[in-house]
């Protein structure tokens, strides 16, 4: 099977640098919404998984990571119902994170509720943007099949 090439991340950027622009403006949150930046890592790392964005994946987690998250929470990330790790701010941040991303499974009064009495409605509207910013960088990344630079990896 022949793979085609696609256009490549920096090509993408140079020829369209309002997605860079829009995207980046969409998932920045408002200071003093109650989104601290290591619930925006964990929401947009879990997106990333579900999306199966690699590219993101890699990204998200390593700068989780420089930012203090624990490699343990990283770990169970995807389990994080059943991980007794994640506070409750985090659980209703990533069930709506799973609800928006998998929309089609319906957004549940019961879970916009949870995430109301967690974050307040204006922590809702800014958890909402970074949700959609970074379903659109999943969406771009995989079907442009962006690739991470993983040679620290292989070591």
């Amino acid at each position: 099977m022949i793979m085609l090439t696609r256009i490549n991340q920096s090509s993408l950027y140079e020829r369209c640098p309002r997605l860079v622009k829009n995207l980046t403006a969409l998932g920045n949150v408002k200071a003093g919404s109650g989104i601290d930046p290591s619930l925006i890592h964990l929401v947009k790392l879990r997106v990333s998984q579900i999306n199966h964005c690699c590219f993101c994946q890699h990204m998200h987690s390593a700068e989780a990571r420089k930012d203090g998250e624990l490699q343990e929470r990283l770990d169970v990330l995807p389990a994080w119902q059943e991980a007794p790790c994640f506070s409750q701010k985090e659980r209703a941040a990533l069930a709506w994170a799973e609800a928006l991303t998998l929309i089609s499974n319906s957004v549940t009064d019961a879970i916009y509720q949870q995430t109301v009495e967690a974050l307040g409605e204006e922590g809702l509207i800014e958890l909402t943007t970074v949700i959609l910013a970074i379903n659109s960088w999943n969406r771009v990344a995989v079907s442009l099949q962006f690739s991470p630079d993983m040679q620290s990896a292989q070591a």
